[in-house]
């Protein structure tokens, strides 16, 4: 997690690598460029002074700011990283992915069901499948988890959901989180009320991107039984 605003000392010698990222690049909390919080269409070091627009920002972004209210270095990427952990993975609840095709026992060909703008089979995931994988992680974890879960099953929950500001490997992504879960608290009393929990987080994020709200009413047959026209079965 990024640590405490810098000082006007500290701030000088990141502020002369800042000016040198491309638009949507990300820095790290070590004054480098963070390859994890950045979407692969935009990672290139030193290589391009532009990139396509990040799906990821809120809608009011714009890909070039106004000389009227041009945004600091820092500024911009924070606004390029702000919620990338949640709503890079806001996509996770389309149908139609690959993953999903996967699952479905379809055959997939791996050169098609990567797009142009992510990273080629094989190679670390950018900012975005990271994400796309955690809420996976989360929105099924919370499907199977105890209608009556004991001490110890809610104790590690909130353990698992409270190391995630500390451990995920996105900064900016994690740092957001965090705030999150201090404004709202984990749901950890059963799997109904910690599904729904997750379902309103993700649709905070779905919000701000101007995305459509999932019902929530609907994790289950997203997550864990499946639509009820059986092609999952």
């Amino acid at each position: 997690m990024p640590g405490d605003t810098p000082t006007s000392s500290q701030e000088k010698p990141n502020a002369k690598i800042q000016s040198k990222l491309p638009p949507g690049m990300v820095m790290g909390p070590d004054g480098k460029p963070c390859k994890i919080c950045t979407a692969f269409r935009n990672w290139g070091p030193g290589t391009t002074n532009h990139t396509e627009p990040d799906s990821n920002r809120d809608k009011g972004a714009s890909r070039a700011p106004k000389a009227s209210a041009k945004p600091s270095e820092k500024q911009k990427q924070k606004t390029d990283a702000k919620g990338v952990f949640f709503p890079g993975m806001a996509g996770v609840i389309a149908t139609g992915t690959a993953a999903s095709a996967s699952n479905a026992g379809e055959k997939v060909d791996s050169s098609s069901a990567s797009r142009p703008d992510e990273p080629p089979a094989g190679c670390p995931p950018d900012v975005e499948q990271l994400g796309r994988a955690t809420w996976m992680f989360l929105h099924t974890t919370a499907a199977y988890y105890p209608e009556k879960p004991t001490p110890t099953q809610r104790a590690n929950m909130l353990m698992l959901l409270r190391s995630l500001p500390i451990l995920y490997p996105c900064g900016w992504c994690a740092e957001d989180f965090g705030k999150d879960l201090q404004s709202n608290p984990p749901q950890v009393g059963g799997r109904e009320a910690l599904s729904r929990w997750l379902c309103e987080r993700h649709n905070e994020v779905n919000q701000k991107l101007g995305k459509e709200s999932f019902d929530c009413a609907k994790v289950d047959e997203r997550w864990k039984d499946g639509p009820s026209d059986g092609r999952c079965d």
